[in-house]
């Protein structure tokens, strides 16, 4: 689906856009932003910029789009964007493009509508992009799963049922923050010590970040009708960045028989833009391999479009800052270098297999892929990984040693797209500082 909002000559005429390394006019990610203490706002992230939907629209400048569409981007959240077909929401880009691009016939009458339109990012607060009514965190991070499992269980490290179906467990919606939000360390009953079955009640001593993407539902489906894997990406209306705070005391404890509970459920933190769809088919790929040893899959997850480019390359990386480092003036510590490319199972997949039973997924619903690791040690997703179960701390360049996140430490995520022939894109930040 590659088009002309895609191409890596064009221009527009904000200041500062073209060339940005996050948000140049070839990306245009929404979000919502509040400016002056005003009405939340859809935007879009234009260089150092945030564009105004709402009032482009107010201005006749999208009048080119359909009403629901003009409706969708004059509201206060992004559920009725996210709502749109997919056909809808590609016509809202190409508008978008035009209203930015400097060698549109109108961009100097555009350009001229630029203080009311532009405000700048720094002065605006940006908000949690979607009222989320549900949440569903996949596991679809093939080495987290396999360096996971083999901490506890090194001789079976990944479940027979790993490379069938893609695992998945339901979260709380009610506790998905937006970025910047302080993340408050939980209190909850872990063990005593190791093999010790009589719990205590104190504060997790072992809080960890989780290094995930971000997929946003779009029109979803009705109860009882299942997404089958050849519609399934239309159903996807972004991406963003997800860091799935976990702790992992907590959730030892209470894991089995039924799952995670009050070890993930305190906060998970999401990057502010959502990355479109329709922005990334430059960087669509190939789904991971399968191995020579691994399962045929069922038919209903087998679909030839949707292996040859159901798989994305996305750059990520995590990176902490400790309240000694701040106070030096030393740089973030970079964690891990990932990638998007090491998830065993395409978002597609993950849409038709929670809907198979016939859960309806509705617009703003969103799905952590899971933790993204890398096969070797040069990025491990999260700490539990990174210091082997809390045994082998990291040393960071303040001569501080963590095994796990302590009282002010601040997690960064950050994430972009780049190839050959094509102007790089970026997700933003998913941020978040611990607090007591």
């Amino acid at each position: 689906m590659l088009d002309h909002t895609h191409a890596p000559g064009a221009k527009s005429w904000v200041d500062g856009a073209n060339g940005h390394p996050d948000f140049p006019v070839q990306n245009l990610p929404m979000g919502v932003f509040r400016h002056d203490g005003g009405t939340p706002r859809v935007g879009v992230a234009i260089g150092e910029h945030v564009l105004d939907a709402r009032a482009a629209v107010e201005l006749g400048l999208l009048d080119g789009l359909d009403p629901a569409s003009r409706q969708a981007l004059s509201a206060n959240r992004l559920n009725d964007w996210m709502a749109l077909p997919a056909t809808a929401r590609q016509d809202v880009r190409h508008a978008l493009f035009a209203l930015l691009d400097a060698s549109h016939p109108a961009s100097a009458r555009h350009a001229a509508q630029a203080a009311r339109l532009l405000h700048p990012q720094a002065e605006c607060e940006l908000l949690l992009p979607a009222d989320v009514g549900d949440y569903t965190d996949f596991y679809a991070g093939i080495h987290h799963a396999s360096h996971v499992g083999k901490l506890f269980r090194p001789n079976n490290p990944l479940m027979p049922n790993y490379k069938h179906v893609p695992i998945a467990y339901h979260g709380r919606a009610s506790s998905i923050c937006a970025s910047g939000t302080p993340v408050r360390r939980p209190r909850g009953q872990v063990r005593t010590a190791a093999g010790v079955d009589t719990p205590a009640y104190r504060p997790s001593a072992q809080l960890d970040f989780e290094l995930e993407l971000a997929i946003w539902i779009g029109p979803g489906n009705a109860l009882g009708e299942p997404v089958p894997l050849e519609q399934a990406a239309s159903h996807v209306a972004g991406y963003g960045l997800l860091n799935d705070w976990s702790a992992r005391d907590i959730q030892a404890w209470e894991y089995q028989p039924l799952g995670p509970f009050q070890g993930k459920n305190f906060a998970s933190t999401v990057s502010p833009w959502v990355v479109t769809a329709e922005a990334l088919a430059p960087f669509r790929r190939a789904a991971m391999a399968r191995g020579d040893g691994d399962p045929d899959l069922l038919p209903y997850l087998r679909n030839t479009d949707d292996a040859a480019m159901g798989g994305m390359a996305i750059a990520l990386e995590a990176w902490l800052s400790t309240p000694l480092m701040r106070e030096r003036s030393l740089a973030p510590q970079r964690l891990a270098a990932s990638d998007a490319r090491h998830l065993y199972w395409t978002p597609a997949q993950m849409v038709t297999q929670h809907t198979l039973g016939g859960c309806n997924l509705r617009p703003g619903d969103l799905l952590g892929s899971g933790t993204i690791s890398t096969p070797d040690d040069s990025g491990h997703g999260s700490l539990l990984e990174l210091t082997h179960g809390g045994t082998r701390p990291i040393t960071l360049p303040s001569g501080e040693t963590r095994l796990f996140l302590e009282a002010g430490d601040e997690v960064t995520l950050t994430a972009h797209c780049s190839r050959d022939g094509f102007q790089r894109i970026g997700f933003g930040a998913s941020r978040a500082r611990i607090i007591e």
